[in-house]
């Protein structure tokens, strides 16, 4: 009898523990960001002149929305960048890595996260830049703020993209 009472006791311990986790870790910070978003905004040089960006973004979230691989691609007329990162995020800070392909620059990332906002510092050997990102549903503002390079700030509008469905009708 004894035996049979041991299994169920242990199922019923192992469901309250997962349901224990689940309400200490809820949905990390990047859940709501996965898929590919779309927008344009503008460069703005060193020397006050401005130029159109048009921008596509990644991401690929993992870990329950606790660990993100990003990938964002912007071209102006004279300008192009695609910034790669790989980050991760305990709810309160942010760490990991990132790379400027076409540049072939690479660095740490690091910073907060606060509800649907990211803010986080990427540095280099040469460089470093703040990034904010503030995602509300389905649109996101990305805003950039290098130090030391021509460009003094980049700020875009993203839409998370459509289903293919609707995408079609666009």
């Amino acid at each position: 009898m004894t035996h049979h009472h041991t299994v169920p006791l242990a199922v019923a311990v192992l469901i309250s523990l997962s349901a224990l986790q689940g309400h200490a870790a809820p949905a990390g910070p990047f859940a709501g960001m996965a898929g590919s978003w779309s927008g344009t905004g503008s460069l703005t040089m060193a020397n006050g002149a401005q130029e159109r960006l048009r921008c596509r973004a990644n991401y690929r979230v993992g870990g329950n929305g606790s660990e993100m691989q990003l990938g964002l691609r912007c071209a102006s007329a004279s300008y192009n960048f695609n910034l790669a990162g790989d980050v991760e995020s305990d709810g309160r800070t942010v760490t990991g890595s990132w790379s400027e392909t076409t540049r072939n620059v690479r660095g740490s990332v690091s910073g907060r996260v606060n509800g649907g906002t990211i803010q986080v510092v990427a540095r280099g050997d040469a460089f470093s830049a703040r990034l904010s990102l503030v995602t509300r549903g389905n649109r996101q503002s990305v805003a950039i703020l290098p130090q030391g390079t021509e460009i003094s700030e980049v700020s875009v509008a993203l839409a998370k993209g459509q289903p293919a469905t609707t995408g079609a009708a666009r």
